[in-house]
């Protein structure tokens, strides 16, 4: 069997910075990350969905590199692992086999990980969703992952379309996972908090309307300015 290349932990996001994003969603944080050269604004493949709609993964992502359904590499990577951390797994999108079933998932959730994304397939779709832990993949497949090795651990990942590098901030949720570059994260949350009070404020016009056209009144405009600006531009 072979090794794994195996470098440290990075440190953890502050917590301030995890609390902050907590307040917003992994779509807000894609429309922070707009104009700012990040490929794809930082969002995962449309195919890599929570297996547990319900629950939220936010923390400080740690990698591995696999490929053709070893997961030598993915156990390694979960007994290292720490609370606050979040497992990203490349796994090459390979489709033959499990990375992982729901016996990984649950030491990955007694040890206190926050999350695992696996580029691949998984299986034990109900195992899994009775954990605590968030697990993100591409589907399941019932055939059992090989055991081989070698494979690398915190080393810079390409993951669901994505750049991820240990210690990049992820965070995922019932419409998928964004990824946000560690130097990058006070900029992105600057943004994406501006995105979220437009879009209360949005919500309060939409619903004052509603009360407005239940009641006879007045309506209120509801057409957002920059489409106003855009139909006036386009002489509409």
């Amino acid at each position: 069997m072979g090794t794994v290349k195996y470098n440290k932990l990075p440190e953890l996001i502050p917590a301030e910075l995890i609390e902050r994003a907590k307040k917003l969603s992994p779509a807000q944080l894609c429309d922070g990350m707009k104009g700012l050269g990040i490929i794809r604004d930082g969002c995962m493949d449309a195919d890599i969905l929570p297996i547990d709609e319900s629950k939220i993964m936010i923390g400080t992502a740690y990698t591995v590199d696999t490929e053709d359904g070893d997961n030598f590499p993915v156990h390694v990577g979960i007994y290292q692992g720490k609370p606050g951390y979040v497992l990203v797994v490349d796994g090459k999108g390979f489709s033959e086999r499990a990375y992982m079933g729901d016996l990984m998932a649950a030491a990955a959730d007694v040890i206190g990980l926050n999350g695992i994304v696996i580029d691949g397939y998984v299986r034990d779709k109900i195992g899994l969703r009775s954990l605590n832990i968030p697990i993100y993949a591409r589907g399941f497949m019932q055939r059992g992952p090989d055991k081989k090795g070698p494979g690398e651990m915190n080393t810079v990942i390409t993951c669901g379309g994505v750049k991820v590098e240990p210690g990049d901030l992820v965070f995922g949720d019932y419409d998928g996972v964004t990824v946000v570059p560690r130097h990058m994260i006070e900029l992105v949350l600057e943004k994406a908090e501006k995105k979220d009070a437009y879009e209360k404020a949005r919500r309060s016009t939409i619903a004052e309307y509603a009360v407005c056209l239940s009641e006879g009144k007045e309506l209120p405009e509801i057409t957002p300015d920059w489409v106003a600006d855009m139909k006036s531009n386009l002489g509409l």
